[in-house]
């Protein structure tokens, strides 16, 4: 193997930008792992068709490429105003109509999309809009219209969002339009499926179970953007199978000096819990109209990747931007960089030592022995790609190739760092043929060379999910054979 293996993964949000001819492509080769479909924008056949070209533009380029599914989630968003944009000025007094029938807005008021806003929200109160751009403070609630004063200068247009600084809106995790996309993403196969503003475990098992009677194995990603969230992180990780650090709206809502510490503490706990982990929103968001990061932002992505962040994202940098492929490409030198000057190693004396499947203990002691002895790689022989979930939750120096004849599995470790999905069939082989013959297919591909010292995990039962109990070390012969095979 020559050069430096890329371990963060790259997400890649797809808009306008990349519907333009051959940039879909370019970002795909350029490194993107995953891509991001944002339900909040397009319609059905705009997403059916983006689907279909990452399917075919991931094949040609021989490439796992996984698709996210962003669910809208009920956020509150202010309506239209007659003239598109104003002006509103400190000092001045604004109102927030909650009614169906409210006249197009202006600077003096406009409508919000969620009617019940009056009975959460009392005087004193600090509404936040368009990400915190605009802020208004509640004088009164007068009915159904919310008398507020401007805080600040600024412009608001059409459908910006509104958050409450401190969070507790009332709203349902799942809007109707969420139910209908949830069934939508169960049609084109999505791999993983991400529920917005959700605020408890309740919420990601309502959206599982409506993802599986829709016929979705997709796992499930908790996006943490609300403040209730923070108060019920650890159930929250506990049902999803990802989590992403939503910045935009959590920054709202928690304010932008507790966020770089939430960031930290939402990393480390969903790490420590077993769960992928992404961080998103505004990382490289100076490239949206230029062609290179500011310096903040290539520290931020790098402190991201620093922390073990298995993620980064990019949102309008790649949709709407002007830079796609260059964003990308930027994405790609932060993360070798980071990686570079700093990798994170696990403290196996803080490792979980009562765990509860077997696969989770041969995921620990194939990560002791790769840090202590001299291993080249892990393959993991797997069928639904968990246990190789399991071994990139121990952080190591040794690559992880996740051996698989299932495309969604290999999908789905397209998310996890340290990970490389590689199409292999092993289905009811020995166990000892199977070894064999995955060195032989790393061999083959250049990702093994004459020497090298692996580790394989398997089971004794190959093409059965959950079986893995076995781990073994071998070294790679001439022509890729696989020599002193031996159970530890």
């Amino acid at each position: 193997m020559s050069g430096q293996l890329r371990r963060t993964r790259i997400l890649a949000t797809l808009g306008p930008a990349t519907d333009a001819p051959g940039v879909l492509e370019a970002i795909i080769a350029a490194g993107v792992d995953v891509v991001r479909l944002n339900f909040s924008h397009g319609s059905a056949a705009d997403h059916a068709a983006r689907v279909e070209r990452v399917r075919a533009a991931a094949q040609a380029a021989g490439r796992e490429v996984g698709i996210l599914g962003d669910l809208q989630g009920p956020k509150i968003r202010i309506e239209r105003f007659a003239i598109g944009k104003v002006a509103l000025k400190a000092g001045e007094p604004f109102a927030l109509h909650a009614r169906e029938d409210a006249p197009p807005g202006d600077a003096s008021g406009v409508g919000v999309s969620y009617l019940g806003l009056v009975d959460d929200v009392v005087a004193g109160d600090v509404l936040l809009l368009d990400d915190g751009m605009v802020s208004l403070r509640v004088e009164a609630v007068e009915g159904d219209t919310i008398r507020t004063t401007v805080l600040n200068d600024g412009f608001l247009s059409d459908r910006k969002g509104l958050n409450r600084l401190g969070g507790g809106l009332s709203l349902d995790a799942l809007s109707d339009k969420d139910r209908e996309d949830i069934r939508l993403a169960a049609e084109l196969n999505v791999d993983f499926l991400a529920v917005s503003f959700c605020r408890s475990a309740a919420d990601i098992e309502q959206a599982r179970r409506l993802a599986r009677e829709a016929g979705s194995d997709a796992y499930l990603v908790a996006k943490i953007e609300r403040a209730e969230a923070i108060d019920a992180l650890g159930e929250i990780i506990d049902a999803s199978d990802v989590v992403m650090v939503a910045r935009g709206d959590l920054g709202v809502e928690i304010g932008d000096a507790e966020l770089p510490g939430l960031q930290k503490k939402i990393i480390r706990e969903s790490l420590a819990r077993g769960r992928v982990v992404i961080t998103a929103t505004q990382m490289l968001q100076s490239m949206v109209e230029s062609p290179i990061p500011t310096r903040a932002e290539v520290l931020d992505v790098a402190n991201a990747v620093i922390d073990g962040t298995d993620a980064v994202m990019l949102s309008a940098e790649t949709a709407a931007g002007s830079y796609p492929l260059k964003a990308v490409e930027a994405m790609l030198r932060i993360c070798l960089g980071a990686e570079r000057q700093f990798e994170h190693n696990t403290d196996f004396e803080a490792a979980p030592r009562h765990l509860q499947h077997s696969d989770q203990a041969i995921a620990l002691a194939s990560m002791y022995l790769t840090k202590h002895i001299d291993v080249r790689a892990i393959l993991a022989l797997t069928e639904s790609g968990a246990t190789v979930r399991h071994l990139t939750r121990f952080r190591s120096t040794a690559p992880v190739y996740g051996l698989s004849r299932h495309a969604p599995a290999r999908r789905r470790m397209a998310m996890m760092r340290g990970a490389w999905p590689v199409e292999f069939d092993s289905y009811d082989d020995p166990p000892r043929k199977a070894a064999r013959d995955a060195v032989a297919e790393l061999y083959r591909r250049g990702l093994l060379s004459e020497g090298d010292r692996v580790l394989i995990t398997s089971g004794d039962h190959m093409g059965h999910l959950g079986s893995t109990n076995t781990l073994r070390l071998l070294t790679v012969g001439v022509g890729g054979a696989a020599e002193g095979l031996g159970r530890l």
